[in-house]
This record gives C-alpha cells, sequence and structure tokens, in this order.
C-alpha cells in the first residue's frame, strides 16, 4: 500500500469490526474504491477479530491506538515481482 487514509476512533462501545467498516464506508464513499487493507495498533487486536468486508487486517506498532490506516493493496506487477526496472 502507498497511499492510504488514516482515521480515528475511539468510541466506547463500538467494535473494532464496527469502527473498521465505517472507515471503510467513509474510503470507498471518498475515493470511489473499497480498501482491502487496515493497519491497526496491535493493543486493538483481540480473538473475536475477523476481516471486515474482506479486508485484511494487519497490525504495525507505528500506528497509535484507535487510528486506523487503509488503503488498496495493489498485486505487483510482473517487473516488480521480478526485481526488474524498466
Amino acid at each position: 500500500m502507498d497511499v492510504g487514509m488514516l482515521w480515528f476512533d475511539n468510541t466506547p462501545g463500538r467494535s473494532l469490526k464496527e469502527k473498521i467498516e465505517q472507515a471503510a464506508a467513509y474510503y470507498q464513499k471518498k475515493y470511489g474504491e473499497h480498501p482491502n487493507l487496515c493497519f491497526v495498533h496491535p493493543s486493538m487486536m483481540n480473538d473475536e477479530n475477523s476481516s471486515p468486508g474482506g479486508m485484511e487486517v494487519r497490525t504495525a506498532p507505528t500506528v497509535l491506538p484507535h487510528h486506523f490506516w487503509m488503503g488498496v493493496e495493489r498485486e505487483p506487477s510482473l517487473t516488480e515481482r521480478s526485481g526488474q526496472h524498466i
């Protein structure tokens, strides 16, 4: 993911899944594309976490608690995968 959107949500009583789904809906509306990757602080993950809306959720210690960094992770091109540059 090269570019993403940072979202903040510390609403008490709202699950991580609900927070990610709300952020993804805003992303979709703003950018016209559904995000497929979301980074969260490791402390936010728990046993009930799933992939909301088919989105992959990864942890990153550099993302602050209650923040969600989401965007679209694209498949690398053939030249990028082979390490060749044109």
